[in-house]
């Protein structure tokens, strides 16, 4: 009898362990899915992928309400003017190779995102000083939206050996509770639990990042385990997961806008007339519905209501295809025997191009194709890498693009609308080609003085500029999907897409 006790305890043991080491790496890796690749580790381009995951930090981080909150900055002060800025800059952090964190290492990181494109380098910098643990940021001018600014992505701290003599990133040595343990551009990124970081230490050991456009084949790998969180899946996805077994979706209202880019200089859509035709013509409320799945997602003016203070209380105009047609007939165009639109021989025909990374772009791009085919304009939909589109503004060639844009990055569309507008070309995802002397006017207004009681009066008045000319057309607001393994805890969606707090996340059988 002893010997068969015996037998069964090792038995027990035995299974135990084996339980044990079997279940650990599952339970010690996550792994995320989501549409978006990367192309190296340039901050300005690449940054938002590693501030997601949790490698990368910056001096200030945005609270789900928008609030600004200290993250690498423990605290700061400004002179009244608002021109001089002093940061404490954290004790007890450190980089990911045991470095120490320290001022000059951030005056490094903030002095090479000066000479990239991005937020920082509109903002009016004389000089960065370091001392220790304070930093100092002189202005020429005052720049109200700093702190926001310093929460984007691009500005994620490195160490200051991170960079080669030229400025190139040479490692990504950051401070985040994650560190980056392999990069295989552009598909797939490894990262695993910082175990000397500042803040409470990561609960899953390991992660790894996979990208894939289409949505239903990831929405396929987490229903069979091959990942455990799928991220930007598409609204059809999100209906069929409602009653999952072994799966959740969590879903977030974010401060983006589906719009259509346009080409202002492209001899068919320089005129204000047409532009407006063009949004008349959109059919919003059959596309919030039927594609997207969210009613009330329609999106009339460029900001939502959650963005109070840059959205217009007053009534803006709905479909009206008859409409639609009076202002082009008004502009000399006429249909043709094909049922198209045409002007001293010329036919309005245009190229709208997308991608496939937001699931749902493809789909309304299809959708718009057939309304404007309502009032005689033809569009040919090009679905291609969501690279064409900054390539395609910088050498003229863009005509129409359709483009998801969070104008919540850092937390108000001030720095971003401010950055567009310094170049009447525009941004690479903001709008083409336009420019207004009025709407650059009050946004350095906004820019550089105090919030007072004429912010609220200057921002409505660029956006109903915006929402009368539309140097871009607003379709929808935009929703986050994510679907997850059910016994994932502690999920966190993020509005601003800034940081997933993967570190808080936890397995629990």
């Amino acid at each position: 009898m002893k010997k068969i006790v015996a037998l069964l305890a090792v038995v027990a043991i035995t299974y135990l362990a084996w339980s044990i080491s079997s279940s650990s790496p599952e339970n010690n890796r996550l792994t995320i899915s989501g549409p978006f690749e990367f192309h190296g580790m340039d901050m300005s381009k690449n940054g938002y992928i590693f501030s997601r995951l949790g490698i990368t930090q910056s001096l200030t981080q945005l609270e789900s309400n928008g609030e600004i909150a200290p993250l690498l900055a423990q605290s700061w002060r400004r002179n009244e003017q608002g021109t001089r800025w002093e940061f404490l800059i954290r004790e007890g952090v450190k980089f990911h190779d045991g470095q120490p964190l320290t001022a000059e290492d951030v005056s490094a990181s903030l002095q090479r995102a000066l000479k990239k494109p991005g937020v920082f380098a509109k903002v009016p910098v004389a000089q960065i000083e370091a001392n220790g643990q304070q930093l100092v940021i002189e202005l020429t001018s005052p720049y109200f939206p700093l702190l926001n600014t310093l929460a984007h992505f691009s500005l994620g701290i490195l160490s200051a050996d991170s960079f080669d003599p030229e400025g190139r990133i040479v490692k990504l040595n950051a401070t985040g509770p994650y560190q980056l343990d392999n990069l295989v551009v552009p598909h797939k990124l490894s990262a695993k639990r910082f175990e000397s970081f500042w803040g409470k230490s990561a609960k899953i050991a390991q992660l790894d990042y996979v990208a894939g456009h289409r949505s239903e084949s990831r929405v396929l790998e987490l229903q069979s385990g091959q990942s455990d969180i799928a991220y930007s899946i598409d609204a059809i996805s999100k209906q069929n997961l409602q009653s999952a077994k072994n799966v959740k979706v969590q879903s977030v209202n974010l401060p983006r806008t589906i719009m259509l880019k346009l080409n202002n200089q492209h001899p068919l859509l320089s005129e204000t007339k047409v532009r407006q035709a063009i949004s008349l013509a959109v059919d919003r409320t059959g596309i919030a519905q039927s594609i997207l799945y969210a009613p009330g997602s329609e999106a009339y003016q460029l900001f939502s209501q959650a963005q109070r203070a840059w959205h217009i209380e007053q009534p803006t105009a709905k479909r009206d295809v008859a409409q639609a047609k009076a202002l082009l007939e008004e502009l000399g165009w006429e249909k043709n025997a094909q049922g198209w639109l045409e002007r001293q021989g010329q036919e309005f025909a245009l190229k709208l191009t997308t991608y496939a990374d937001r699931p749902e772009l493809p789909l309304i791009a299809t959708a718009l194709q057939s309304q404007l085919a309502e009032i005689g304009i033809r569009l040919h939909v090009s679905i291609d890498n969501s690279s064409v589109i900054p390539a395609g503004h910088h050498d003229n060639s863009l005509q129409m693009a359709l483009v998801a844009r969070n104008f919540g990055l850092t937390g108000t569309p001030l720095p971003l609308l401010y950055q567009d507008f310094s170049d009447e070309k525009g941004s690479d995802w903001g709008h083409m080609n336009w420019y207004s002397q009025q709407v650059q006017q009050d946004l350095t207004e906004l820019i550089s003085t105090a919030a007072g009681e004429n912010q609220r009066e200057l921002s409505q008045r660029v956006a109903r500029v915006l929402a009368t000319e539309l140097p871009v057309i607003p379709i929808a607001y935009s929703s986050q999907h994510v679907a997850f393994n059910q016994s994932l805890q502690g999920l966190h969606l993020d509005p601003f897409e800034i940081d997933y707090r993967l570190s808080e996340l936890q397995f629990h059988d």
